[in-house]
């Protein structure tokens, strides 16, 4: 990657590599003391600023003049750490108001917090069936196949509507869109025309047969307020099953591994399991993949934005054009928002991370992936209190998400 464009010392650098955690949240308390954002190269798409300071991420999450529109067209290439996948461009993350109003108004009715409460005992009972399987096959499991990635795969298939048979599918398209190496295009395309030749298929089915489901409900929003062509349907489809379970079983299995790193957290779980699953998860959202062991490092942002003019944000201008990303891992350990913020505290009340975004492009799945990690934990843990390592735990890093794909545990 290459260095920072913008005048800066070397304990104010950005970005910086990998380093004991204490030592990095040290390094990004300065950087955000110094200034409240950086401008950078990225390695593709070229320059971006990246936004630090908790309070001007917000204030661009919420400014209308930062839309994604010529990433969407292909005006402009992503600024991103590796290559943006182009199937994504079409989808939901990448529309702009009014488009993305309407779309986001239709899928918060089946991603609702009461359609989600609702579903919590269907979780609690999977996770349950999943812990019964490691049980009884013993010795020592991987987490990450046999649990993390099992209970996000089969709540989504609820939400959804599609059938939990077909799971395993879902998992390779996902593993294959996602990739940023290991797969050749023609093989991607060809997972890509599977996920939507299947997926069209299924919404016709339910616009002729509708339930109670989120197919169901995009299908027919024709003969209501709203109209949805399969066109729009189908990239919603597209990012809840890539995205949403994916990251939601890297958030469960990164949470799981801080808790066997940190005794004093897991014995606070241990004896409330339930009481402290709401507040464990939103830590593990802010700080639950700096407390794994692994070094931590600065230099990446969310999906970034483009200024439709010159805008000044925390006394920066930002020049119309601009693109401009969010740097949540420097706005989760601000200073002036998170107290004590290098610690990895489950018992933490007022945690209003960036993890999920803010505002109106917060995450549209950020109710179910709470709840999957609330219960997911929680079942874990009550049932198997001397849940412990085996092993270490492995990455694939030529994934978009870079997620974990094994950790080995035992009990």
């Amino acid at each position: 990657m290459s260095q920072p464009t913008t005048e800066a010392s070397a304990d104010t650098a950005y970005p910086f590599a990998p380093r004991p955690v204490e030592e990095a949240v040290e390094h990004l308390r300065r950087i955000l003391a110094d200034r409240p954002m950086t401008r950078m190269t990225m390695p593709h798409g070229g320059d971006v600023w990246l936004v630090h300071r908790h309070a001007a991420a917000r204030e661009v999450l919420s400014d209308p003049r930062f839309v994604r529109e010529p990433f969407r067209t292909g005006e402009r290439v992503v600024p991103f750490n590796v290559p943006f996948p182009d199937f994504l461009l079409g989808t939901l993350q990448f529309e702009d108001p009014p488009q993305h109003t309407k779309l986001r108004r239709l899928v918060q009715k089946a991603i609702s917090p009461k359609r989600v409460r609702g579903m919590r005992d269907s979780a609690a009972a999977f996770a349950g069936r999943l812990i019964d399987g490691m049980v009884e096959r013993g010795g020592v499991r991987d987490l990450v196949s046999e649990y993390s990635l099992a209970l996000p795969i089969e709540m989504l298939s609820n939400l959804l509507g599609v059938p939990s048979a077909d799971r395993a599918r879902f998992e390779r398209w996902s593993s294959s869109t996602l990739a940023v190496a290991g797969r050749t295009e023609e093989e991607v395309r060809q997972d890509m025309a599977e996920l939507a030749a299947y997926m069209t298929d299924l919404i016709a089915r339910r616009r002729e047969d509708p339930r109670d489901d989120l197919l169901s409900l995009l299908a027919n929003a024709r003969d209501k307020d709203d109209t949805l062509t399969d066109g729009e349907i189908l990239p919603i489809a597209f990012i809840l099953i890539v995205g949403g379970f994916d990251n939601t079983a890297n958030f469960l299995s990164t949470g799981v591994l801080a808790l066997l790193r940190a005794d004093d957290q897991r014995a606070l779980l241990l004896d409330d399991p339930e009481g402290l699953a709401p507040t464990a998860a939103e830590e593990i959202l802010r700080h639950g993949l700096a407390s794994i062991g692994l070094p931590m490092g600065g230099g990446g942002g969310l999906v970034p934005f483009v200024a439709t003019e010159d805008v000044v944000i925390d006394g920066r201008l930002i020049e119309a054009g601009d693109a401009v990303s969010i740097d949540p891992t420097a706005a989760n350990h601000d200073p002036s928002v998170f107290e004590g913020s290098e610690r990895f505290d489950i018992t933490r009340t007022d945690n209003p991370h960036m993890t999920l975004s803010y505002g109106l492009h917060h995450c549209l799945g950020a109710p179910l992936a709470r709840m999957e990690i609330q219960v997911g934990i929680t079942e874990l843990f009550r049932r198997l209190p001397g849940l412990r390592l085996a092993g270490e735990p492995t990455f694939n890093r030529d994934h978009l998400t870079q997620p974990m794909t094994g950790l080995p545990v035992t009990w």
